[in-house]
Protein backbone atom coordinates (compact mmCIF):
# COMPACT_ATOMS: atom_id res chain seq x y z
CA UNK A 1 0.00 0.00 0.00
CA UNK A 2 1.18 3.10 -0.59
CA UNK A 3 -0.65 6.51 0.88
CA UNK A 4 -1.86 9.37 -1.14
CA UNK A 5 -1.02 12.64 0.32
CA UNK A 6 -4.04 13.41 2.93
CA UNK A 7 -5.84 16.67 3.57
CA UNK A 8 -4.51 19.22 5.37
CA UNK A 9 -7.22 20.97 7.65
CA UNK A 10 -7.18 23.05 11.09
CA UNK A 11 -7.94 21.02 14.22
CA UNK A 12 -9.99 23.96 15.43
CA UNK A 13 -12.07 26.63 13.85
CA UNK A 14 -11.98 30.20 14.91
CA UNK A 15 -15.26 29.97 16.18
CA UNK A 16 -14.43 26.98 19.17
CA UNK A 17 -13.35 29.42 21.12
CA UNK A 18 -9.41 27.81 21.52
CA UNK A 19 -6.16 28.89 22.46
CA UNK A 20 -5.02 27.23 19.70
CA UNK A 21 -3.73 29.32 16.31
CA UNK A 22 -6.88 29.05 13.17
CA UNK A 23 -4.38 30.55 10.52
CA UNK A 24 -3.99 28.05 7.72
CA UNK A 25 -1.03 29.60 7.46
CA UNK A 26 -0.04 27.33 10.37
CA UNK A 27 -0.85 24.30 8.85
CA UNK A 28 1.98 21.69 8.56
CA UNK A 29 2.59 19.82 5.58
CA UNK A 30 2.25 15.93 5.43
CA UNK A 31 6.33 15.98 4.65
CA UNK A 32 6.98 17.13 7.92
CA UNK A 33 5.03 14.41 9.41
CA UNK A 34 7.04 12.04 7.63
CA UNK A 35 10.03 13.66 8.40
CA UNK A 36 9.13 13.12 12.44
CA UNK A 37 8.56 9.48 11.95
CA UNK A 38 11.75 9.01 9.56
CA UNK A 39 13.83 10.45 12.18
CA UNK A 40 12.76 9.33 14.83
CA UNK A 41 14.72 6.47 16.77
CA UNK A 42 11.59 5.18 18.61
CA UNK A 43 8.09 5.59 18.32
CA UNK A 44 5.04 4.52 20.78
CA UNK A 45 2.86 1.78 19.20
CA UNK A 46 -0.94 1.92 21.24
CA UNK A 47 -3.31 -1.28 20.71
CA UNK A 48 -6.43 -2.22 22.62
CA UNK A 49 -6.52 -5.76 24.43
CA UNK A 50 -9.09 -8.09 24.02
CA UNK A 51 -10.87 -6.70 27.35
CA UNK A 52 -10.90 -3.12 25.73
CA UNK A 53 -7.75 -1.71 27.92
CA UNK A 54 -4.88 -0.18 25.87
CA UNK A 55 -1.72 -0.95 25.89
CA UNK A 56 1.26 0.98 24.85
CA UNK A 57 4.80 -0.10 24.01
CA UNK A 58 7.62 1.85 22.51
CA UNK A 59 8.30 0.15 19.05
CA UNK A 60 10.94 0.74 16.11
CA UNK A 61 9.04 2.31 13.29
CA UNK A 62 10.11 2.43 8.88
CA UNK A 63 8.66 3.84 6.17
CA UNK A 64 7.45 2.21 3.43
CA UNK A 65 6.10 3.72 0.86
CA UNK A 66 5.51 6.89 3.35
CA UNK A 67 3.65 4.19 5.59
CA UNK A 68 4.88 3.29 8.73
CA UNK A 69 6.00 -0.06 10.06
CA UNK A 70 6.83 -1.65 12.56
CA UNK A 71 8.31 -5.10 14.20
CA UNK A 72 6.94 -7.59 16.95
CA UNK A 73 7.56 -10.78 18.14
CA UNK A 74 3.97 -12.91 17.03
CA UNK A 75 3.59 -14.02 20.61
CA UNK A 76 4.16 -10.11 22.48
CA UNK A 77 0.86 -8.31 23.68
CA UNK A 78 1.12 -5.91 20.81
CA UNK A 79 0.78 -8.70 18.34
CA UNK A 80 -2.01 -10.54 19.93
CA UNK A 81 -3.93 -6.74 20.51
CA UNK A 82 -3.71 -6.35 16.78
CA UNK A 83 -4.63 -10.32 15.73
CA UNK A 84 -8.06 -9.29 17.50
CA UNK A 85 -8.80 -5.55 16.70
CA UNK A 86 -6.43 -3.84 14.29
CA UNK A 87 -6.97 -0.46 15.16
CA UNK A 88 -3.68 1.35 16.44
CA UNK A 89 -2.29 4.52 16.95
CA UNK A 90 1.45 5.65 16.64
CA UNK A 91 2.83 8.69 18.45
CA UNK A 92 6.12 9.88 18.08
CA UNK A 93 7.82 13.66 19.72
CA UNK A 94 10.40 15.75 17.89
CA UNK A 95 12.08 19.45 17.88
CA UNK A 96 9.34 20.83 16.10
CA UNK A 97 6.66 18.23 15.98
CA UNK A 98 4.47 15.87 18.14
CA UNK A 99 2.43 13.18 15.91
CA UNK A 100 -0.28 11.14 16.71
CA UNK A 101 -0.96 8.60 13.47
CA UNK A 102 -4.11 6.68 13.96
CA UNK A 103 -5.05 3.75 11.63
CA UNK A 104 -5.39 0.14 11.10
CA UNK A 105 -2.89 -1.68 10.89
CA UNK A 106 -2.49 -5.20 9.54
CA UNK A 107 0.20 -7.93 9.13
CA UNK A 108 2.94 -7.96 5.55
CA UNK A 109 3.03 -10.98 3.90
CA UNK A 110 4.34 -11.99 0.61
CA UNK A 111 8.23 -12.50 -0.18
CA UNK A 112 8.76 -9.06 -1.71
CA UNK A 113 6.82 -6.92 0.71
CA UNK A 114 8.67 -8.75 3.66
CA UNK A 115 12.18 -8.21 2.38
CA UNK A 116 11.50 -4.39 1.48
CA UNK A 117 10.55 -4.00 4.75
CA UNK A 118 13.74 -5.72 6.47
CA UNK A 119 15.55 -3.67 3.93
CA UNK A 120 14.26 -0.73 5.43
CA UNK A 121 14.96 -1.71 8.77
CA UNK A 122 18.61 -2.87 7.82
CA UNK A 123 19.22 0.38 6.36
CA UNK A 124 17.98 2.57 9.51
CA UNK A 125 18.52 0.37 12.08
CA UNK A 126 21.10 -2.04 11.28
CA UNK A 127 18.42 -4.78 12.51
CA UNK A 128 18.76 -7.44 9.90
CA UNK A 129 15.71 -9.77 9.42
CA UNK A 130 15.99 -13.24 7.39
CA UNK A 131 13.04 -14.03 5.83
CA UNK A 132 12.61 -18.01 5.20
CA UNK A 133 9.10 -19.79 4.21
CA UNK A 134 7.25 -16.36 4.42
CA UNK A 135 8.23 -16.41 8.50
CA UNK A 136 10.48 -13.42 9.70
CA UNK A 137 13.93 -13.86 11.73
CA UNK A 138 16.45 -12.12 13.50
CA UNK A 139 19.18 -14.97 13.70
CA UNK A 140 21.50 -12.43 15.29
CA UNK A 141 19.32 -13.77 18.69
CA UNK A 142 19.39 -16.91 20.16
CA UNK A 143 16.64 -19.18 18.51
CA UNK A 144 16.57 -17.03 15.88
CA UNK A 145 13.22 -15.91 16.68
CA UNK A 146 10.33 -15.58 14.57
CA UNK A 147 9.07 -11.67 14.12
CA UNK A 148 6.30 -10.43 12.15
CA UNK A 149 6.31 -6.49 10.59
CA UNK A 150 2.84 -4.81 10.74
CA UNK A 151 1.84 -1.83 8.51
CA UNK A 152 -0.07 1.06 9.82
CA UNK A 153 -2.67 2.58 7.20
CA UNK A 154 -3.31 5.96 8.02
CA UNK A 155 -6.81 6.92 8.59
CA UNK A 156 -6.14 10.11 10.62
CA UNK A 157 -3.41 11.81 11.88
CA UNK A 158 -2.67 15.08 14.02
CA UNK A 159 0.36 17.04 14.27
CA UNK A 160 1.41 20.15 17.43
CA UNK A 161 3.90 22.70 17.13
CA UNK A 162 6.29 23.29 19.77
CA UNK A 163 4.86 26.05 20.07
CA UNK A 164 1.77 24.38 21.95
CA UNK A 165 -0.88 26.79 19.79
CA UNK A 166 -0.52 25.35 15.80
CA UNK A 167 -2.63 21.53 15.71
CA UNK A 168 -3.14 20.35 12.16
CA UNK A 169 -5.09 17.47 11.30
CA UNK A 170 -4.68 15.37 8.02
CA UNK A 171 -7.78 12.89 6.75
CA UNK A 172 -6.35 10.32 4.38
CA UNK A 173 -8.60 8.94 1.72
CA UNK A 174 -9.38 5.35 2.25
CA UNK A 175 -9.15 3.26 -1.16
Amino acid sequence: MTVDTPVAELLFRQDDATPFNTDVATLKPWSQALACLESAHKCWLSTVGPDGRPHAAPVMVVLVDGVPRIASRPTSRKSRNLAGNPRAVITVSSDDLDLVVSGGAHQVSGGTALRRVAAAFATKYDWTFAIRDGRVHDESLPGSPEYAFYEVSPVRAFGYGPDGLTATRWRFHQT
